[in-house]
């Protein structure tokens, strides 16, 4: 009996530690020395495929958009990104439609001018590009917001959805790419105002400095003027007042 119940507590504790181990997050940022706290620049897999949707036309606009990406393999059950294996089931979708918005997990957005045959990339830089949102229903100026990663904060080698998630804008065509919210500050989310012409948005600040984003950081709140010709970006605070 006694033998049965320190096999059950050894059980128990080996148990108790798995769980606790499972329930640690990952880190999202490990940090450096240098102010942006930004990696060094994957490098580009030359195995990688490259393909770019069928062109996608906002409407109101005077613009085409394409989505470019890596062919995905789906080998069984299990998806991998940018790989020229030429087994399992390959998708060659990049990104998703919904009238105002791209989704998807795509590295850049091309831009063409219904009146020219030029094409034009939003960025040369390696991105992670999550949803692009054309603010359609805001009249006065043609603008999209974008949620994306833009560098590898985790310092694994890649972009990806495991590292911090940024607020981006540009105008429609891709000029003015302007990036929003603050180096190492973790998108929540954000809002249209049209009466007032503003952007709100909210990020966590990792202020224990653990690498994660928990019930112990803090929370920044920001809105942009979409009618200021930089975009201002102004900090507010809802909390204390």
């Amino acid at each position: 009996m006694k033998k049965a119940t320190l096999i059950a507590l050894a059980f128990a504790a080996v148990f108790a530690v798995g769980c606790k181990d499972k329930e640690q997050p990952k880190p999202k940022v490990i940090y450096t020395d240098n102010k942006d706290n930004k990696g060094p620049e994957p490098k580009k897999d030359s195995t990688q495929i490259k393909v770019a949707d069928l062109p996608v036309h906002m409407p109101g606009t005077k613009y085409l958009m394409y989505p470019v990406g890596d062919i995905r393999i789906y080998d069984d059950s299990k998806a991998s990104y940018g790989t020229s294996r030429t087994s399992g089931q390959v998708s060659y979708a990049i990104s998703n439609y919904d009238r105002f918005e791209i989704t998807g997990y795509f590295e850049n957005l091309k831009f063409q001018h219904v009146d020219s045959t030029a094409i034009r990339p939003l960025s040369n830089k390696p991105l992670q590009i999550q949803t692009a949102t054309y603010l359609g229903t805001y009249p006065k100026r043609q603008v999209i917001v974008y949620t994306l990663v833009d560098s590898d904060t985790n310092q694994d080698s890649k972009i990806d959805s495991n590292d911090i998630r940024s607020l981006y804008i540009s105008e429609m065509g891709g000029a003015g790419f302007k990036k929003l919210s603050e180096n190492v500050q973790e998108l929540v989310d954000w809002n249209l105002i049209e009466a007032q012409g503003r952007v709100y948005f909210r990020t966590l600040e990792d202020f224990n400095k653990n690498g994660a984003f928990d019930k112990d950081d803090r929370m920044h709140y920001y809105y942009v003027d979409l009618n200021t010709t930089d975009w201002t970006v102004t900090a507010y605070e809802p909390v204390a007042q």
